[in-house]
């Protein structure tokens, strides 16, 4: 029976990835996988995690299941991380949250809510989005529309194109947002922005679907989550997928929550309800280590401080990289790089075509996808004059 199977593609982005492991060259860079890494090129563990960890193993007694809904402390305290603890939502009781196995598993469960409540209903993506997200919200039926979001020529977000095209979206219809940092060209809404698309979503009934996964590398933790907010206090439904495996490096651990804010109390009731059913028939149970962790970080102020000022040093760093880069971009192309120090989080597109991005992986052994889209934390000192040396020479011919 098996034997009918082929063998599939590599996935794009981690399939290059692995290619670059392969490269016996001492230059190479690998800029594809949307991983923070510091100045050594190391994903680091966040200090207030590694003491939530040894405080955990000192004090764990069971490896019994958690409940379904996952850790309590780690679902309150990524609503109010999210959300704000003045939240109105929050204080009525509108929201409850299950925590799934990393974002990708809050979007699954976000995408199961919203097919059980409206079976292939419409969602809108933006152009371009996350490789990802069709992939995990169409396997359960959901249709898909797009959306017009980045304008090459200029760099940044076509909002002109955004607003005419969510106009044809309707009640029933899903419209789905980076929260923050977006994933791949790193342009984001301004809040007036974020403003007009709740004013289409009161007028015209759809529902707003916001994926933060990178809460606290844009701006700040406040900054970041602002035009989610503002979603969140104007409309009576809203569904976010949020991850931790970015902002507290617990990748591994794939730690995440789907967020459900509501019309009422007992919607919010009903919502987790559905949730934990669908979770039970997908993935049973919710793994534990990762939510334990960051749960003790969000509950204790001594380590949610340290958290947090670790939090924001990456976020500053990721900043100045953006800025170090351009200038050292400029020194040796003829071109204006200056967008990349406009944009927000770990990614770019740098606006290179395909046959140059796959010139600077055959000839430099430079690694990023062939959309030139770069996670920009793959940049460190030791390797930015190369980078942008080889990007000059490419440029060249």
């Amino acid at each position: 029976m098996l034997d009918v199977l082929p063998q599939m593609p590599e996935d794009s982005i981690l399939g290059l990835s692995s290619a670059c492991r392969s490269d016996p060259s001492p230059n190479k860079i690998d800029l594809t996988v949307g991983i923070y890494m510091n100045e050594e090129g190391v994903c680091p563990v966040f200090d207030a995690v590694r003491l939530a960890q040894q405080s955990l193993v000192a004090e764990e007694t069971t490896k019994a299941y958690m409940a379904p809904a996952g850790d309590a402390a780690f679902n309150q305290g990524l609503q109010r991380l999210v959300l704000g603890s003045g939240s109105a939502a929050l204080a009525d009781a509108r929201v409850s949250s299950i925590q799934t196995p990393g974002g990708c598993g809050a979007l699954r469960i976000g995408a199961e809510i919203i097919n059980a409540a409206a079976p292939g209903a419409r969602v809108w993506v933006s152009d371009p989005t996350w490789p990802v997200h069709i992939p995990l919200l169409g396997s359960v039926g959901l249709r898909f529309e797009t959306y017009r979001y980045y304008e090459p020529v200029s760099h940044g977000v076509n909002f002109d194109g955004m607003v005419e095209d969510l106009g044809r979206a309707g009640r029933g219809d899903v419209v789905l947002l980076h929260g923050c940092c977006h994933n791949p060209c790193g342009a984001d809404l301004t809040l007036e922005q974020w403003s007009v698309i709740a004013d289409m979503a009161e007028r015209q009934g759809f529902m707003p679907f916001v994926d933060i996964a990178y809460q606290g590398l844009g701006d700040g933790l406040e900054q970041d989550v602002a035009g989610l907010r503002l979603l969140v206090e104007r409309l009576p439904e809203v569904i976010i997928a949020a991850s931790c495996s970015k902002n507290m490096g617990l990748y591994r651990e794939r730690t995440g929550a789907a967020l459900f804010v509501s019309s009422s109390a007992e919607n919010a009731r009903a919502l987790l309800s559905q949730a934990q059913v669908a979770a039970r028939r997908i993935y049973s149970m919710p793994p534990a280590h990762g939510a334990l962790l960051a749960g003790r970080v969000l509950a204790d102020a001594e380590l949610k401080t340290n958290w947090e000022d670790e939090l924001q040093a990456m976020c500053w760093r990721i900043n100045g990289l953006r800025t170090s880069l351009v200038s050292k971009l400029e020194q040796n192309t003829d071109r204006d790089f200056g967008f990349i120090e406009r944009e927000k989080g770990m990614f770019s597109f740098l606006g290179l075509t395909r046959a140059e991005a796959i010139a600077l992986r055959e000839k430099h052994s430079i690694y990023m996808l062939e959309s030139s889209r770069i996670n920009v934390a793959g940049v460190n000192g030791a390797n930015i004059d190369y980078l942008a040396e080889a990007v000059g020479a490419v440029l060249r011919g």
